[in-house]
């Protein structure tokens, strides 16, 4: 095949079989279960890390409990938790919405057997929650509220 051939189909060509669509729909559905990873990841950082700031500031308050070296160490490290829990929700929203672009693009219109891109589902509602749910932490314990 000669290079202004393949420059006029674009970067490989698509032939919309069966085999093709199922291909499609498994590639679609990964993308669906890497979110829900990104999210389940997100969210055990994020508790993780509120979860560390709670019990250390409550341990120092203990009768019987000689002071801590690093007193502040517990909360900057639950507030990093928190802070790469927050970036993976923003990089998996980012990565996800760029793939979706590019899955329901023209070029593969023929082998995803819908003409215009059907509604997303409530995977990425769920991780713009878990997003604005890190957030809240965050600045609770930055602003110790």
């Amino acid at each position: 095949m000669s290079n202004q051939t393949s420059e006029k189909m674009g970067r490989f060509e698509v032939r919309a079989t069966a085999e093709s669509h199922f291909s499609w729909l498994r590639t679609r559905m990964s993308t669906e279960r890497t979110i829900m990873s990104w999210i389940r990841t997100a969210t055990a950082l994020i508790g993780f890390g509120f979860t560390i700031v709670q019990f250390f500031e409550r341990f120092n308050k203990m009768e019987g409990v000689s002071p801590a070296h690093h007193p502040q160490a517990p909360r900057y490290l639950g507030l990093m938790l928190i802070g790469a829990g927050v970036v993976g929700s923003v990089v998996s929203l980012w990565e996800y919405r760029k793939l979706l672009r590019y899955l329901w693009s023209a070029e593969f219109a023929p082998i995803a057997g819908i003409e215009e891109t059907p509604a997303p589902t409530l995977v990425p509602a769920i991780a713009l929650v878990i997003l604005l749910i890190g957030l809240f932490a965050f600045f609770a314990v930055l602003l110790r509220f």
